[in-house]
This record gives C-alpha cells, structure tokens and sequence, in this order.
C-alpha cells in the first residue's frame, strides 16, 4: 500500500510537469491531483524535492535491471538515456530547477551502478584494491555523466543512440586496460 502511495505520487508529480515547473508546485497540488491527504504525503516523503530524488532512484533501478555486466552495459547504456528521454519533461524541469544537483546525482548514481558491475566482473581475480575499482568506476562515470548533461542542456535534440555508441567505442576495452594498469603497479610495488 505505501509503495503504490509513492507512484501515485511519482504520477502526479509528472503529470503535473507538464503543467509547471518543479518550482511552482506545491504539496497540496500533489495531494489533490492524486487524491490522498497531505499527512498521507508527509508519511512518505519530508518535502516535494525528497519525492523528486525517490523519483530519480526509482527510474534508475528500473532503468538497468540486469544490465550491468560487460556484455549487456552497452544495452544498460541506452537504456539511461531511454529513461532520461522517457521522463524528458520531469527531467529537463527538475534540471532546470534549483534541486538540478538532484539530476546529476541520479545520473552519477545510474552510471556508477553501471560501470561498477563491469569493473567487478573484469577485475575478478585480478589483485586491484576496492578504492581503486571505485576509482575506475568513478573516472568514467563523470565522462558518461559529462555528456550526458551537456545532452539535457541542449533538450536532448541530439540522436541518443548515437551518442551511446560513441560512447560505448569510447569504453571498448579501456576498463579491462584500467584494472591490468592498477594491478602491474601492484605487482610492481611487491617485487620491490
């Protein structure tokens, strides 16, 4: 019953972005357009911008079930930008608002999730540290999330398809690169 509170929610607040911006809504809007009370409101959600990042979370787990290992990351690649362009008015509003950091923070978190399922699966068995697979996680990711923003910036005009295999040739083999480099530095230090 909470969850479907929550996407009840979810619906309303995007039904209401193409109405007004992010800025302009309130919580009685919310709780009027889907029918419950504002105790029902705050029993889920503090205020309008923690339903916005519940929002974001909810989009990027649903966005790359099962897509986080090398063969199948380019696929989970796409599939960020068909979330973002799903949600195209929730999230150029959202960018466009004050909590734009909570867009950026969806796009690190979905990138990252990513990125750090093919680290895992091309380091095992390879002697590199967790603070330097998160290293390598991270690297790329603020490259993804770089061009990712400048395609929101620009209302995502741009063929995202394109731009994911630009990307995807961008990666080829430079994460399985990055952990052989981070584990001959170790091999290196050892024999010393």
């Amino acid at each position: 019953m909470a969850n479907k509170t929550k996407q009840e929610l979810e619906q309303s607040l995007k039904h209401l972005l193409l109405q007004k911006p992010l800025d302009k809504i309130t919580i009685s809007d919310l709780t009027e357009d889907c029918g419950i009370s504002r105790m029902a409101f705050y029993y889920h959600f503090r205020d309008i911008y923690d339903l916005v990042e519940w929002v974001c979370l909810e989009d990027a787990a649903r966005a790359l079930q099962g897509k986080k290992t090398y063969d199948t990351w380019q696929e989970g690649l796409l599939q960020i930008f068909e979330a973002v362009l799903e949600n195209k008015p929730f999230i150029l509003n959202v960018y466009h608002s004050v909590s734009r950091e909570q867009i950026e923070t969806y796009l690190f978190q979905l990138t990252y999730d990513l990125l750090r399922g093919v680290v895992e699966e091309k380091a095992a068995g390879v002697n590199i540290s967790e603070e330097e697979k998160r290293f390598i996680a991270d690297f790329y990711k603020y490259g993804f999330v770089g061009v990712m923003l400048d395609w929101i910036k620009k209302g995502m005009k741009d063929d995202y398809k394109d731009m994911a295999e630009k990307m995807s040739r961008t990666l080829q083999g430079n994460v399985a690169n990055s952990i052989r480099n981070f584990a001959d530095k170790f091999r290196q230090e050892t024999r010393l």
